[in-house]
Order: C-alpha cells, then sequence, then structure tokens
C-alpha cells in the first residue's frame, strides 16, 4: 500500500473521519441486516438482493480500510501568508491573451478541478509548488504546453 503522505487540510481531515465513522457505525450495520434478511429468503445462488448487499459489503469494507490508510498518513496543511507557492495557498495566474484564473493548491484528497482545487500532484500543482510573485511556469497537459505568470498569492 502506498505510503506517501496524505496532505490534507483539517477540515478534509475531519470529513474523511465523519464518512470512516459513518461507514462504520452506520451503513456496515445496515448492510449486515440486509444480508442477514437475504439469507433468510432461501437458496442463496439466485438471490438478487443478497449479492447487491455482499458487493456493497465488500465496496464499505474497501472505503474503510482505504480511509484508515489516508488519515494514518495524514499531513494537514493549512494556507498562510507566504512567498511561494505551497498546499493550502491560493494562486492568481494569469496565461495566454491576458487570461486570469484563481487556483487553491491542495492535496490531492481535497483536490477539485471544477471548483479552482488543484492537486499539488497535477501538472500545473507541480509546476506552481515553491515558485512566487513573477515566475512563469510552462505546463505540459494533454492539449499542449502553457505557460502561467504568478500574479498573487494568498
Amino acid at each position: 500500500m502506498d505510503q506517501e503522505p496524505v496532505y490534507i487540510s483539517a477540515a478534509g481531515l475531519d470529513k474523511l473521519k465523519k464518512e470512516l465513522d459513518t461507514l462504520m457505525t452506520g451503513r456496515r450495520r445496515e448492510v449486515a441486516r440486509r444480508i442477514e434478511k437475504a439469507r433468510e429468503m432461501g437458496d442463496l445462488r439466485e438471490n438478487a438482493e443478497y449479492h447487491e448487499a455482499k458487493d456493497e459489503a465488500a465496496f464499505i469494507e474497501g472505503r474503510i480500510a482505504e480511509l484508515k490508510a489516508m488519515i494514518g498518513r495524514a499531513v494537514i496543511v493549512e494556507g498562510g501568508r507566504s512567498d511561494t507557492v505551497n498546499i493550502g495557498s491560493r494562486v492568481q495566474v494569469s496565461y495566454g491573451d491576458g487570461k486570469e484564473k484563481t487556483f487553491v493548491i491542495s492535496g490531492s484528497t481535497e483536490a477539485d478541478p471544477l471548483q479552482g482545487r488543484i492537486s499539488n500532484e497535477s501538472p500545473i500543482g507541480r509546476a506552481l509548488m515553491g515558485r512566487g510573485v513573477g515566475d512563469e511556469v510552462i505546463v505540459e497537459v494533454p492539449s499542449g504546453a502553457t505557460t502561467y505568470t504568478i500574479k498573487k498569492i494568498e
């Protein structure tokens, strides 16, 4: 299993812990009851409810293991004033013909590109990490190379 640190905000870690608690205390028990109820119906070979519940139980157990591993490797980071881009930084960049975009650099577990949260492991995130205002970075993405200029770091 991957032993790399999981960079995450305190709020993100709380979210993972809540999901783990929900799975362990609620969903796991609910699925166990469904499996038991399906067993009472008799022949398990053609019992769709039983097989669906068993599949869901396997998914839940896998997710529980994944969450426990992530929580165990969690390294809490918070954005703060800095002269360089780090996890938690809000970075305003310009690119192309004067277009501007703002990204929040996050760990991979909290990344949501549609909301402007990019992972420090993404091509853009990797290029911006450790850089300062005024720096230009060239990012190779599937659509080609793009040059970004860092305008502001918060």
